[in-house]
């Protein structure tokens, strides 16, 4: 196991929300984790955001030790993922890296705050691929990687204060939240969560006074 640099930048609250077009995705109250490709190696590594495996059996028995509850994490990846991602890799202009990083949200039914249901069957969705050069645009995203089980695409429009009071209100049918993505990769990327008042009264019950740690 290896530590890492934050794998997947912290996204700032609704508060720091620029205006223009966006795309807003479903944001799912699980575990961020990231597999990366080399062109060379293969799909050699994964891990969550602060840490890094060998994918290989060591490096899977490493991660199973030091993170009970996420076992199935590299089954689920191999069996949904791997070679999908490759056969887009190798037919979508755009993806010629020597290496990619896609990153997932590891979720269950009764998955909360990061804390997850033993007995629940959990997914990974894919909501984020980052080449050596970019980090892909929402568009881009959507277009190339829509066939694969990716984060859902709640809205597309400007960001507005009444987008935002919906999604609040629960208008948009989603537990959590939304990110919302702006730009087309890159330099000129932008995120930002809005989370929903009823995820707000969830944090404040199960937390209390440090309620606020978990939310925008």
């Amino acid at each position: 196991m290896a530590r890492v640099k934050l794998a997947y930048p912290k996204i700032p609250g609704s508060a720091d929300a620029p205006s223009g077009r966006c795309v807003a995705f479903e944001k799912y109250d699980g575990t961020n984790m990231h597999w990366i490709w080399d062109h060379e190696l293969g799909w050699y590594a994964f891990g969550m955001r602060r840490n890094r495996y060998d994918l290989d059996e060591a490096g899977i028995a490493d991660f199973n030790a030091r993170h009970p509850g996420y076992e199935d994490a590299p089954e689920i990846f191999e069996r949904d993922f791997a070679t999908q991602l490759l056969s887009i890799f190798h037919n979508k202009p755009g993806y010629d890296s020597p290496e990619i990083t896609v990153f997932t949200e590891y979720v269950g039914p009764g998955s909360f705050a990061g804390l997850h249901k033993s007995d629940d069957r959990k997914q990974l969705v894919l909501f984020d691929v980052e080449t050596n050069r970019r980090m892909i645009g929402p568009d881009q995203f959507v277009a190339d990687f829509g066939t694969l089980n990716i984060a859902r695409v709640v809205y597309r429009g400007k960001l507005t204060g009444r987008f935002t009071h919906d999604v609040r209100t629960g208008k948009h049918n989603v537990e959590e939240g939304v990110v919302c993505k702006g730009g087309t990769g890159g330099d000129d990327l932008w995120m930002v969560k809005i989370k929903t008042n009823a995820y707000m009264e969830r944090l404040k019950q199960a937390f209390k006074g440090d309620w606020e740690a978990y939310w925008e």
